[in-house]
């Protein structure tokens, strides 16, 4: 493809991300894993994630649509409070660690996402919600590293902090076979409009 040649589609998702200290919390315990476990396709930590909506493959142009009412949105939602817990797997071959706290606040962010996606008029996939942190994929084959490396996480328990922006993401998954890596399109504060949600 041509380096001027603009993608027509992005992959594009909504989530919020553990500010850095609390990133740095976990990956100090998972450091040892990722010495014993180097085979093991390891998430960059800027990369980690608790994904509210997948929205797959969406046309560059219909992006805009999402920025004002996401916005919108974010102003009038007080940031849950959260917090990196324990850790377990996707068929086998799929580490995360789960996300406990303000659980309640937390669909209910999320399921207004995704009613603002709707409402734009963008179809996706409408997931059942299930929050955590995806650190690391198995290869083929090897299956047996990602339970080892969950077991050591199992005890983990970080300290809560507030989620305090809503991101849109896009990612270049599928785009090359290197590693899937993230960007912002947009960020908006939670909480930050006088009619913050109680």
């Amino acid at each position: 493809m041509d380096e001027q040649t603009q993608p027509a589609t992005v992959r594009v998702f909504i989530a919020l991300a553990p500010p850095d200290h609390a990133k740095e919390e976990l990956a100090r315990v998972l450091r040892p894993s990722g010495h014993t476990h180097p085979h093991l396709r390891w998430n960059r930590i800027e990369d980690w994630h608790v994904t509210l909506a997948f929205l797959g493959e969406l046309p560059v142009e219909t992006v805009p649509l999402l920025r004002r009412p996401l916005a919108d949105l974010a102003k009038a939602h007080r940031p849950p409070c959260l917090a990196l817990r324990g850790s377990g797997s996707f068929d086998d071959r799929v580490l995360w660690s789960g996300i406990d706290g303000d659980l309640d606040e937390l669909r209910a962010l999320a399921a207004d996402v995704r009613t603002v996606v709707k409402s734009c008029g963008i179809g996706f996939e409408d997931r059942p919600l299930r929050p955590h942190l995806t650190l690391a994929r198995a290869r083929r084959g090897d299956r047996s590293s990602v339970a080892e490396v969950a077991g050591v996480l199992a005890g983990f328990s970080g300290l809560r902090w507030p989620a305090e922006r809503l991101h849109l993401v896009g990612s270049n998954a599928g785009r090359s076979r290197g590693p899937i890596h993230y960007r912002d399109i947009e960020a908006w504060a939670l909480g930050s409009g006088q009619g913050a949600a109680p």
